[in-house]
């Protein structure tokens, strides 16, 4: 911690950490979920444990004059045995809606993870601060993104000058389920993964509830979504139920049923768009389950495979294909009693053009310049004047959200 005159500490709640649907508090301070505790409970999953608790579209707002903030975390990084090291993750800061400044927090628990083996190994670290400083001496909204990719308990708060909350600005809320290509996996910050982008520039307020290989119909995940205040809904769905081999055809079409059926109990008249995903060559005509190619990592690279023999195809097994020509059947089907109901085919936010010029890195997940697109691509259409989230009608009331 800094030695400053006028520190003034604020606690951390529920005005001003956005984006999370529950703070734990902890010995030490709080720690930002994604997922609710009943729905944590129902799942015992090690992968979306750490996805949840990763506080993608996490941030801090709050107005203030304070030049300088302070904020104590305690991270737990990821390491990958046998692939390259991974950068620390970064605090992004906004004032007045633009960029201020950027840190990272050093230190921090270690999760080692082998994916041939399957394993993960957890070790304690020392928390850190992530610092800025010199900021304009005025009256100003401050947003501080946390780390989308590192699991962040928040111990403490430090500003030289007072701290409220903001006021209602009167924004639409959207809140989106995907896969890691929603949770940021290889973008550049926490303001950069494609739905922080999207949400900037369709000026509304984004709760994301994109979980790093977790975005598998799961119906706790439906009733979060279905409880959660809001007035924009999207479900980007499909290549974690190929690349994890986790259903059959037979079982996926009732699945998606199920899973806007419940949607829709907490949000029936908002608009909901469905997201088929984007083109992922290797899974395209490819059943999963995908896997790390062990040559790439023997040279120090992480890339994948896909493992499933097309053949299967007959038997059931879910392609990318597959999965786009269900969705939008299904949407089809629905959207003749449910008018709000919408699709969106993937590969029009990252398709084949795009992937001849942007080739996936790892054969999976977009980098940083694709987020970039993807994002401006779903603005593009989805916040038209004429698009599925047009926000100059008025905002229908969730059916979770009591009456003011």
């Amino acid at each position: 911690m800094t030695t400053h005159p006028h520190w003034i500490t604020t606690p951390l709640t529920d005005d001003i950490v956005r984006g999370a649907l529950e703070l734990e508090r902890t010995e030490r301070g709080v720690l930002p979920h994604r997922l609710p505790a009943r729905a944590r409970a129902q799942c015992d999953d090690g992968l979306l444990a750490m996805a949840e608790s990763q506080p993608s579209g996490v941030r801090l707002v709050f107005r203030t004059r304070a030049t300088a903030i302070e904020l104590d975390t305690l991270p737990t990084k990821r390491v990958y045995v046998g692939a390259p090291t991974r950068p620390d993750g970064r605090y992004d800061l906004l004032v007045d809606g633009r960029p201020a400044g950027q840190a990272s927090v050093p230190g921090g628990n270690t999760l080692t993870i082998d994916m041939i083996k399957q394993t993960a190994e957890h070790a304690s670290g020392p928390s850190g601060t992530a610092r800025f400083a010199e900021l304009p001496d005025r009256v100003k909204d401050v947003e501080l993104w946390l780390p989308y990719d590192e699991t962040t308990e928040l111990l403490a708060l430090r500003t030289d000058a007072p701290v409220e909350p903001v006021p209602d600005r009167g924004r639409k809320v959207w809140l989106h389920h995907g896969s890691s290509i929603s949770h940021g996996t290889d973008a550049a910050s926490p303001t950069t993964i494609w739905p922080a982008l999207a949400a900037a520039r369709g000026d509304v307020e984004l709760i994301n509830l994109g979980f790093g290989g977790s975005a598998l119909l799961d119906p706790f995940v439906a009733r979060a979504l279905r409880d959660t205040p809001a007035d924009l809904v999207s479900i980007k769905i499909g290549i974690n139920l190929v690349n994890a081999d986790l259903m059959r055809l037979r079982a996926f079409a009732p699945a998606v049923h199920g899973f806007l059926d419940t949607v829709r109990e907490g949000h029936p008249t908002a608009p909901l768009l469905v997201i088929s995903p984007i083109l992922c060559p290797i899974h395209e005509d490819t059943p999963g389950p995908s896997f790390p190619d062990l040559s790439a990592l023997g040279e120090g690279r992480l890339r994948f495979t896909a493992t499933g023999d097309p053949a299967e195809r007959a038997a059931g097994k879910l392609t990318l294909n597959a999965i786009r020509d269900e969705l939008a059947r299904i949407v089809r089907q629905r959207a003749a009693d449910d008018p709000h109901l919408h699709y969106l085919d993937g590969r029009e936010l990252y398709g084949h053009a795009d992937h001849a010029e942007l080739p996936l890195p790892d054969a999976l997940h977009p980098d940083a310049a694709t987020h970039r697109r993807m994002g401006e691509r779903f603005a593009e259409r989805a916040f038209a004047p004429d698009g599925p989230f047009a926000t100059g009608a008025p905002a229908p009331r969730s059916a979770a959200e009591p009456a003011a």
